[in-house]
């Protein structure tokens, strides 16, 4: 007769076989995915130290249940961001799980995975005048604050070697970041299957280098974008398009500020290399030819170069409620700094009109020998087509003024009358105009002024002033002012 203990063994191995087949959890067949399958590859940055990543590739794949290592990605990957579809035949192909490795392969990963097991430790033994290899075996039973070896019979610790030698990798771990798809595919064959995932730190900020001209009436204009990659990966020969705009996003609570800072360029830019489109209510910058955007790199690349653009210099003094009475030297004048602005406006006719990504403009100037020298930097935002874009690039040495209040009239309980003085000296050989912004609070009424004058706002009036070359302007306002 059959033994029948061991046909029930043989039917439960069986029953079982079949039921880990069904639910997905028996062995899986392994596909690799690199960078050598790519077909295209597109990245998107962003202005907030994000990137979307688009990797096509054309990759063999097998019928059924598999599992696919998507290898070269980015290490910063949002593992929640990830998304994989088959292009080519998008009903056949399902995923069923995935995941992201990134416990790499190290020698201290190594020995930790080792811990209960066999390797071999190369000593080397010095032994009459030369040096030879001694391999030992030893079992590793433990790895915390260090070692600890079994050899033999003999539990030894502080065991030292100059190198290991270990018989495999260990599945679990990766040479590099890897993402693992567990996927169903309905017939076998090759597909074309795109990944796409969002990572950080990689970002993009604009420089912008203005050069001023010798009658400071005109002005060339070049900009650049600089785009740092700190992702852990290279993005070879890659479509690459950048987002300008105030992205909203969901951070954890950890800082994700860039690591490392842009390289500036000086050297004259090609020709624009840059489509400009808008995108929702951003706007989005495509460069007209692929690149190369290797790992701890930042690549420059010339976003305008525009020339003869007409610009503003303005002299400007911004006065202060507390300027007005010197409570240092009582009876002194208060010396103002007096701005020096560059203005221009942003538009078609004056050789722009494109929407400028937010950055840094440094302003140079030639010298008398026609040697370019740096004049003064400002930030500015993301700046649309025709508005007006309006540069600090320092104080002014030459331009001086002194301001005191000279009267004070208290006209009832809550009525006052009040006077200023604001001396201009203008010890410049060309003549200037000063702007001179005043802050004025209550219920005012313009009594008095000698020059022009406006409400620029319902707290401040705003004077202009002409200043003869090596000559001096002394504003005189009188104001009455009513507070409730």
């Amino acid at each position: 007769m059959p033994n029948l203990r061991l046909i029930n063994c043989w039917i439960v191995t069986l029953v079982c076989a079949v039921l880990l087949a069904a639910t997905g959890l028996a062995a899986q067949a392994t596909q690799t995915s690199t960078e050598d399958d790519q077909t295209e590859l597109a990245v998107t940055v962003y202005n907030s130290n994000v990137a979307l990543v688009r990797d096509v590739r054309r990759v063999k794949l097998p019928a059924g249940t598999f599992d696919l290592r998507y290898m070269d990605i980015a290490a910063a990957v949002n593992p929640a961001t990830v998304h994989i579809a088959s292009v080519s035949a998008p009903k056949d192909l399902s995923v069923l799980e995935q995941n992201y490795e990134y416990d790499l392969l190290s020698p201290q990963k190594l020995l930790q995975k080792y811990v209960g097991k066999e390797l071999t430790l190369v000593r080397l033994v010095s032994e009459n005048n030369s040096t030879k290899e001694v391999p030992v075996k030893a079992t590793l039973l433990a790895y915390n604050e260090g070692p600890v070896w079994k050899v033999g019979d003999q539990i030894i610790t502080g065991m030292g070697a100059d190198r290991f030698i270990f018989p495999t990798v260990p599945e679990n771990l990766y040479s590099k970041p890897t993402l693992v798809w567990m996927l169903n595919n309905q017939k076998a064959g090759e597909h074309t299957v795109e990944a796409s995932y969002l990572t950080n730190q990689i970002n993009w900020n604009s420089d912008y280098v203005l050069t001023v001209a010798a009658d400071q009436k005109v002005a060339d204009l070049n900009g650049w974008v600089t785009v740092v990659n700190n992702s852990g990966t290279a993005f070879k020969n890659a479509q690459l398009q950048l987002v300008a705009g105030e992205l909203h996003r969901v951070y954890p609570q950890r800082d994700m500020a860039m690591e490392g800072r842009a390289m500036k360029a000086m050297a004259a830019p090609a020709a624009p290399q840059f489509a400009e489109e808008g995108l929702s209510e951003y706007h989005l910058y495509t460069l007209d030819r692929r690149t190369n955007i290797n790992n701890n790199q930042s690549k420059q690349i010339s976003l305008l170069a525009s020339t003869g653009v007409a610009i503003e210099k303005v002299f400007e003094v911004n006065g202060q409620n507390f300027y007005y009475h010197n409570r240092y030297r009582p009876g002194q004048p208060f010396k103002d700094p007096v701005n020096v602005r560059i203005k221009f406006k942003n538009s078609k006719e004056n050789s722009l009109g494109i929407p400028l990504p937010a950055g840094t403009v440094r302003v140079y100037q030639g010298d008398s020998k026609g040697r370019v020298q740096f004049i003064g930097e400002d930030k500015i935002d993301h700046t649309p087509k025709d508005e007006t874009l309006d540069l600090l690039i320092g104080n002014a040495f030459d331009v001086v003024t002194e301001r005191k209040q000279t009267d004070y009239v208290a006209l009832g309980p809550s009525s006052f009358e009040l006077a200023f003085e604001v001396a201009i000296r203008n010890h410049k050989a060309e003549p200037i105009t000063v702007t001179v912004n005043e802050p004025i609070g209550g219920d005012w009424r313009m009594i008095d002024s000698t020059f022009k004058w406006e409400k620029s706002a319902a707290f401040a009036a705003r004077f202009t002033v002409p200043v003869a070359a090596n000559g001096e302007s002394i504003l005189k306002y009188r104001v009455r002012v009513r507070w409730e």
